[in-house]
């Protein structure tokens, strides 16, 4: 809260438990919340936590019963009718320095990536079908030009093609 008692538009906390990759956690919350603006959300309470595969290998298993590593698990806690967007990320930041070193570009531009691609499943977006990974591609690519990042995989990858 600010010293008014009121609660901030946007509230990112941003959690650094990995020794892979170093991470410059206010420029997370910078990137949350420019993200967030440009899908038009005024209001919210964001967690990220940015972890090791070890980490995010046991919450996908044990949270979506997937039994290895992933890039980012999307915890939505905003209930239907919420003035405010709850919600937490856990970002691999050891799966963003391989892929990036596999892709031949930068690892922050690859875990911004999927920072915004968690933050798309928060505002609605899904990707679990040919038709919805399209467009959530598409809501990357727009996503990353908007906050001045390249997206690692372009927009001339074919939907649903991801590492």
């Amino acid at each position: 809260m600010d010293p008014s008692g009121a609660t901030p538009a946007f509230e990112i906390d941003v959690a650094d438990s990995q020794p892979r990759l170093a991470v410059d956690r206010a420029a997370v919350a910078a990137l949350v919340e420019r993200v967030l603006r440009g899908e038009g959300v005024t209001t919210a309470t964001i967690s990220v936590a940015i972890v090791d595969d070890p980490t995010i290998h046991r919450i996908n298993r044990d949270h979506l019963g997937h039994d290895e590593p992933t890039d980012v698990v999307t915890f939505p806690l905003s209930e239907p009718g919420d003035d405010r967007l709850h919600g937490e990320l856990v970002v691999s930041a050891e799966t963003a320095a391989r892929v990036a070193g596999e892709l031949g570009v930068e690892p922050w531009n690859e875990l911004a990536l999927y920072v915004v691609h968690g933050l798309l499943h928060l505002c609605g977006r899904d990707d679990l079908d040919e038709a919805s990974a399209a467009e959530m591609r598409r809501g990357e690519d727009e996503a990353m030009a908007r906050v001045g990042l390249a997206n690692p995989f372009g927009a001339s990858r074919r939907a649903g093609s991801r590492p």
